[in-house]
């Protein structure tokens, strides 16, 4: 009697036609894996920019005065920390804007007014993120 012996395994073809298939689908996720990428980046520049404009405007009205600085919010409490600008990685690169005007009848002395990334790029609505 004859015992045959069961071969079992992949083909090189079959090996070569998955790997195939893996390659085709990794070309198509990656250019929508790098826009959701970039659309969560600029969902939280916008959830950070307006916590911090809202923190320039509190401290404003409370205080009478603008912040000289970022660092004066978290020194008074109304921010925790300094967000990290989501384009540029950085605590260090949020660009202010210092006005002289006064808004309001007892504001005594101007500072910051408002907050911009420091980032040079575009964003998904043409416009550069430093202009958000």
């Amino acid at each position: 009697m004859l015992h045959r012996r069961t071969q079992s395994g992949f083909t090189l073809i079959e090996l070569i036609i998955v790997m195939t298939i893996i390659a085709i689908l990794a070309t198509l996720a990656v250019p929508y894996f790098a826009g959701a990428i970039k659309h969560a980046r600029e969902a939280v520049l916008r959830e950070d920019l307006q916590t911090m404009r809202m923190a320039i405007d509190s401290y404003t009205m409370d205080k009478q005065k603008a912040p000289q600085s970022l660092d004066d919010l978290v020194q008074d409490g109304y921010l925790r920390v300094i967000p990290e600008d989501p384009m540029t990685h950085s605590k260090d690169t949020w660009v202010t804007d210092t006005s002289d005007a006064m808004y309001s009848l007892d504001e005594t002395e101007p500072g910051i007014s408002d907050v911009h990334s420091g980032s040079d790029e575009q964003g998904s609505d043409g416009q550069p993120y430093s202009a958000w």
